[in-house]
C-alpha cells in the first residue's frame, strides 16, 4: 500500500527476491483489512462513525466490502538459514487437518507419510494436489539440476505449498524447511524459497568405542540431524577401550556393552530415510587396543620389549589379515560409498628414531620397498592397502586423518584418500596448505572448534556454539585462520566430533545437551556460505529455542 497526500492507493501482488534473515517477525504479517481496489477510500469509509451524514439518495446501492490484502512476506527463518527468499503477497500457508501431502513419484513416499505424520495432515499418495495442500514433487530440468542434488525449491502460493527438487535428498530438506515454517502455530511465508548447501559434507561423529550409546540415543541424533539438513554420521566403533559393535569374524574382540548388527541396522535405516550417509571408522594402525587384548601376539612391541598402546605390529602377516577381516565384515554390514581409515597416532611414528625403537619395521620397510625405505613407507603402505581393501567392497569415498599423512614417506598415500584434518598441534605437523596444494580433497574437524572431548583432557575445552557461530568457517582447518579461498572447492564440508576420552565425565543426555547449540552453529556455517551470519548471536540462539 502507497499513502501520499491523504490518497491511499493499493498495490498489486508483486515479487521481491531478499536476502536472508531481514530483520522482523517470524514469517506472513497479519495483513491489513485495506482496500485493494485500486480506488481511494471513501471519506465515509476512512473516517467511519466521525463522518458526515451522507447525502446519497436512499436508492443508492451500497458501496463494495473492501477486499483484503497483504504487506510482502518476510523470509522464514529456519536453521540453516534459506539461501533465498522471494517474497510475495499472500496468507502463507498452515497445516489443517484436512489437508494432504500428497506427491509426484511414488519414490516420494517415504518423505510424503514422514511429513504428513509430522504436520498431522493426510497423506494422499500420488492424488493431484488441491487447495491446503502439500505437493512433493521431482523437478529435473536443467535449473534445477545445476544447483545439485541437495537444492530444492518451495513454493507458497494459492493456498497450497509445493516442494520441487532434482533428487529426494532435496525434496527431503524442502520438508524440513517447511516443518521448522510452520512449528508452534507459526505460517509458512508466501512466496519462493530457492536453497542448496555451500558444502556437500555436513556431519557428526560419535565415538562409540571408548563410551557405550545406546541404539535409541544414537536414533534421537539421526532424528536432529535430519531436521538440522546434516548429511553424514560418522561411527568410531573401535579403539584401545572398546569395540563396540557385533563381530560374526572374531566375536572375541567385541566389548560386552556393544550394538547387535540388528540394532545396527535399525539404525542404517532410521539414516536412510533422513538421507544420512553412516561413515564407519575402525582407526588401524593404531587404535587397536581392543582387539588386540584378544590378540597379545600382535601388539608392537619396542627393541627393548615394551608393548607400544594400542599398536599393531603390521610387519606380520596375521595383523593384515584380521584387520581386513573386519573391514570386510563391517563393509558387508555399512552400505554405501564411504569409508573412515582412521591412520593417526601410529606409536611406531611417535618416537624419535622409528628405526632403532623398532627394527622390525625398519627391516620389513627394506624388505618391502628397497634399501631406503622407512617405517613411514611402511606405514603408508599399510593404509594404501587398507584402502584397496574398503574399494575391493565398493568404497569409493575413503579418508583419514592428516597425521596418517607422513612427510617422511617415499610411498605416497592413494592420491584418492581424503584428509581428515583435525590437528596441527603434533611435532612437524603440515599446514593445511601442504595437502591442499597438492591437489588433496579435504574434510574440516578442526580439533579448536569442532572436538567435544568428554572431561577435557590434554588442555582441551568444550567447544561453543557462540564461539563456532563467530568465529569458524569450513575454511578454518587449523587453529584459526583461514586458508586461501582458492582452496575452497577442495573443503568438501566440516563434521563436529564427540570424543569420549574420559567416557564418565558426562551422560549420553549431558553430550545430547552440551552439543546441541554447537550443531545448529556448525550446520548454519556449513549451508550458508557468507563467514558471518547476519542474525546476532543472541537471536540465533532465541530461534534454536523456538524452533526446538
Amino acid at each position: 500500500m502507497l499513502v501520499g497526500a491523504g490518497v491511499l492507493v493499493a498495490v498489486g501482488a508483486i515479487g521481491v527476491t531478499v536476502a536472508l534473515w531481514p530483520v522482523g517477525d517470524t514469517g506472513t504479517d497479519t495483513g491489513s483489512d485495506t482496500a485493494s481496489t485500486g480506488a481511494a477510500p471513501s471519506s465515509d469509509a476512512s473516517e467511519g462513525a466521525a463522518a458526515a451524514p451522507s447525502r446519497a439518495a436512499p436508492s443508492a446501492a451500497p458501496s463494495p466490502s473492501p477486499a483484503r490484502t497483504y504487506p510482502l512476506s518476510k523470509a522464514p527463518r529456519t536453521i540453516p538459514a534459506v539461501r533465498e527468499h522471494t517474497a510475495a503477497r499472500g496468507p502463507g500457508w498452515r497445516p489443517a487437518a484436512t489437508a494432504r501431502v500428497v506427491v509426484g513419484a511414488g519414490a516420494l513416499a517415504d518423505e510424503g507419510k514422514l511429513l504428513a505424520g509430522e504436520l498431522k495432515m493426510t497423506y494422499g499418495g500420488t492424488a493431484a494436489p488441491r487447495a491446503g495442500d502439500v505437493q512433493l514433487k521431482l523437478d529435473r530440468g536443467q535449473n534445477q539440476v545445476k544447483n545439485g542434488p541437495e537444492s530444492y525449491t518451495l513454493t507458497v502460493a494459492g493456498g497450497r505449498v509445493t516442494v520441487a527438487a532434482p533428487a529426494e535428498a532435496g525434496v527431503f530438506y524442502g520438508t524440513r524447511t517447511l516443518k521448522q515454517e510452520v512449528s508452534g502455530g507459526n505460517t509458512a511465508p508466501e512466496g519462493i524459497v530457492r536453497d542448496r548447501p555451500a558444502k556437500p559434507q555436513r556431519g557428526l561423529m560419535l565415538d562409540i568405542a571408548r563410551k557405550h550409546f545406546t541404539a535409541s540415543w544414537i536414533e534421537d541424533r539421526i532424528r536432529e540431524l535430519g531436521d538440522l539438513k546434516f548429511n553424514e554420521l560418522g561411527l568410531h566403533f573401535s579403539d584401545d577401550q572398546g569395540f563396540r559393535i557385533a563381530s560374526d569374524t572374531h566375536p572375541e574382540i567385541v566389548s560386552k556393552d556393544h550394538l547387535t548388527k540388528a540394532q545396527v541396522r535399525r539404525i542404517l535405516a532410521l539414516a536412510a530415510s533422513r538421507h544420512i550417509t553412516v561413515v564407519p571408522e575402525i582407526d588401524s594402525p593404531g587404535h587397536l587396543g581392543a582387539v588386540l587384548a584378544a590378540h597379545p601376539d600382535l601388539q608392537l612391541t619396542n627393541a627393548q620389549g615394551t608393548a607400544a598402546r594400542g599398536a599393531i605390529d603390521i610387519s606380520k602377516p596375521e595383523s593384515a589379515k584380521i584387520v581386513d577381516d573386519l573391514l570386510g565384515e563391517y563393509a558387508d554390514l555399512f552400505p554405501g560409498s564411504s569409508w573412515h581409515l582412521g591412520g593417526d597416532e601410529y606409536r611406531a611414528l611417535m618416537v624419535s628414531s622409528p628405526a632403532a625403537s623398532y627394527p622390525q619395521l625398519a627391516a620389513a620397510a627394506v624388505a618391502r620397498y628397497g634399501a631406503g625405505a622407512g617405517v613411514s613407507d611402511l606405514a603408508t603402505g599399510w593404509l594404501n592397502d587398507r584402502a584397496a581393501t574398503v574399494r575391493a567392497h565398493g568404497r569409493t569415498t575413503v579418508r583419514a586423518w592428516n597425521d596418517g599423512f607422513y612427510q617422511s614417506s617415499s610411498v605416497q598415500p592413494g592420491k584418492n584418500i581424503q584428509v581428515a584434518y583435525w590437528t596441527g598441534k603434533e611435532i612437524g605437523a603440515r599446514q593445511p596448505a601442504g595437502y591442499l596444494s597438492a591437489g588433496r580433497k579435504v574434510v574440516n574437524y578442526n580439533d579448536e572448534y569442532l572436538y567435544y572431548v568428554l572431561g577435557q583432557p590434554n588442555a582441551f575445552v568444550y567447544p561453543t556454539g557462540e564461539r563456532i557461530y563467530r568465529q569458524w568457517t569450513p575454511r578454518v582447518l587449523r587453529g584459526s585462520t583461514a586458508v586461501s579461498s582458492t582452496y575452497d572447492s577442495q573443503i568438501l564440508g566440516g563434521v563436529f566430533a564427540v570424543w569420549c576420552d574420559l567416557a564418565g565425565s558426562q551422560t549420553q543426555n549431558q553430550v545430547a545437551a552440551g552439543i546441541r547449540m554447537p550443531l545448529r552453529a556448525t550446520v548454519q556455517k556449513l549451508w550458508d556460505p557468507r563467514a558471518q551470519p547476519p542474525l546476532s548471536w543472541n537471536r540465533f540462539k532465541a530461534l534454536a529455542d523456538r524452533l526446538g
